[in-house]
């Protein structure tokens, strides 16, 4: 594995590469409050069939800095999709597997939605992944909004307040809440969460949960990203969902809604006893998962 940079129009992206240069790409994105480390078991295991595996620190984490202290601290879904574009470009990547989770698995449906031709196939945790804003005013069943707190405390300037003083112990408690059954050591916790201690983490994450709801504006430079997001595309690549049972934050139902999302093949994969964090959970699943599509699919 070695540790790289590549330098987009926005930021420094920092991320970790396994497997031969010319082997077919696969890039690995994580969410929040996570980073690539969820991917130390995936990685290695796909970089041994020969594929190039690519796994970046999103803007907000770890090494990665942005360029410029102009650039808005934005952790809105384009911000996300727009730096996973960029990274793909400036290491010049046609086009590659994509697999992600939370604020990764949202970055990938994304683009795959947007840019199909650049996207081999798809694992996406959870499966469609967009973020309706116009409809984020809608409320939910009590049982659905109690388990969104934290972005209503995110909402608050006690909450800016609390993330920043209380980053370890706020994403902590969110790992527990949301992979209940998932028995992580202090050493994992600790591994993860020295990215949080980014310079960036707290505006980033803190825009994100407040744009989603449409209570700030996002950065004006992708309002025309935005303004493609409020369609809702379908995605039509290959895809593959794989869904934990034990998701602390969408619990998986017996009934799956989103197929219609999907219009390029799609498999929904419920795993039994995992939460959130699907690919450090499930390593073994995540790997199966792309190894499936992957050897249907040509480079």
């Amino acid at each position: 594995m070695l540790r790289k940079t590549i330098r987009t129009d926005v930021l420094d992206v920092a991320y970790e590469e396994h497997g031969p240069a010319d082997g077919a790409p696969v890039i690995l994105l994580h969410g929040f409050p996570y980073d690539v480390r969820a991917y130390d078991e995936v990685a290695p295991a796909l970089a041994a069939d020969g594929s190039r595996v690519l796994v970046p620190y999103l803007r907000g984490y770890g090494p990665t800095r942005f360029l410029s202290p102009e650039t808005p601290r934005s952790g809105e879904q384009a911000a996300l999709a727009y730096d996973l574009l960029q990274l793909m470009d400036a290491l010049g990547i046609r086009r590659a597997a994509l697999a992600g989770y939370d604020w990764g698995g949202r970055a990938a449906c994304i683009v795959s939605a947007l840019w199909p031709e650049r996207v081999r196939c798809l694992v996406s945790c959870t499966g469609y992944n967009l973020q309706n804003i116009a409809a984020s005013v809608d409320p939910a069943p009590a049982a659905a909004e109690h388990r969104l707190w934290y972005q209503y405390y995110f909402n608050t300037e006690r909450g800016r307040a609390g993330l920043a003083k209380n980053r370890r112990d706020v994403c902590r408690l969110l790992w527990s809440l949301w992979s209940p059954e998932w028995k992580f050591d202090d050493a994992t916790f600790e591994a993860t969460a020295a990215s949080f201690d980014n310079p960036d983490f707290v505006d980033v994450v803190i825009q994100s949960y407040r744009h989603r709801y449409g209570y700030v504006n996002g950065d004006p430079a992708l309002e025309p990203l935005e303004a493609r997001l409020a369609e809702q595309p379908t995605i039509t690549v290959p895809t593959i969902n794989l869904h934990g049972a034990a998701d602390g934050v969408g619990p998986a139902s017996d009934r799956d809604g989103q197929s219609e999302k999907f219009t390029g093949g799609y498999e929904r994969r419920m795993l039994p006893r995992i939460g959130h964090n699907v690919p450090q959970e499930a390593p073994a699943e995540t790997v199966a998962a792309l190894r499936d599509l992957m050897k249907g699919i040509p480079q």
